[in-house]
């Protein structure tokens, strides 16, 4: 899973990036607002954790300009408000959970898993693009055509399901990279290439009509 933090603060930052990654997420930091929303804007992330209180735009303005313009990307507000009215107001603005700071470790992972949860079963744990299904909890591959399937590698199955969220829409390298690796993973640009041809082996194995097309200048997009 892939992770945005939006927080200001530089100590809880480190601390809460590091406890995430030792839980096996990717994490990505911002530390103010209008970059947070910028990066929330790229639509990679999995789930995003937001402040409140940041530099530049707040957080119940960033969750407004992310529904309105379409991302759904699950949101937990971070916060030290802990006023009825401020959760009200988050959670209207369209954020899916709220928590007050400070909280224990174990409540934030429990919430995370709860809105992982939650974002698999809207997707029924199944994504599909023409002959071809995408199974969620398995890592497998399947051919409706064919009947056959086949197991996927941990970077096939994050990319094949960024393309599948993404049918109809040219994704750049850098956008793969980013969602795949994460802002401070310092992978070369190549290994999308290379991962790119992994998952067209894996579709023509199954005998699936699909393919992914490379689009010259701009980047890849599933086809039939």
């Amino acid at each position: 899973m892939h992770l945005l933090l939006i927080e200001d603060e530089i100590n809880l930052t480190d601390a809460l990036s590091e406890i995430l990654r030792l839980e096996n997420y990717i994490v990505d930091t911002v530390h103010d607002g209008i970059s947070g929303l910028d990066a929330a804007m790229s639509g990679i992330y999995d789930v995003i954790l937001l402040d409140v209180m940041l530099p530049g735009k707040n957080g119940f303005d960033i969750v407004k300009e992310l529904r309105h313009s379409g991302i759904k990307t699950p949101v937990l507000m971070l916060t030290a408000k802990s006023e009825l009215d401020d959760k009200v107001m988050g959670l209207d603005s369209g954020a899916d959970d709220y928590l007050t700071k400070p909280f224990m470790t174990k409540e934030l992972l429990a919430r995370l898993r709860a809105l992982c949860r939650r974002k698999a079963d809207i997707e029924n744990n199944a994504l599909s693009f023409g002959d071809l299904t995408l199974d969620l909890s398995n890592y497998t591959l399947s051919c409706e055509k064919t009947g056959l399937s086949v197991r996927l590698g941990a970077k096939e199955h994050q990319l094949l399901e960024y393309l599948f969220i993404n049918k109809g829409r040219v994704l750049s390298r850098e956008q793969l990279a980013l969602k795949i690796w994460g802002y401070d993973n310092e992978a070369e640009y190549n290994n999308v290439e290379v991962y790119i041809s992994f998952t067209r082996k894996k579709i023509a194995f199954v005998g699936s009509e699909v393919t992914i097309k490379a689009v010259r200048g701009l980047g890849y997009e599933l086809q039939v």
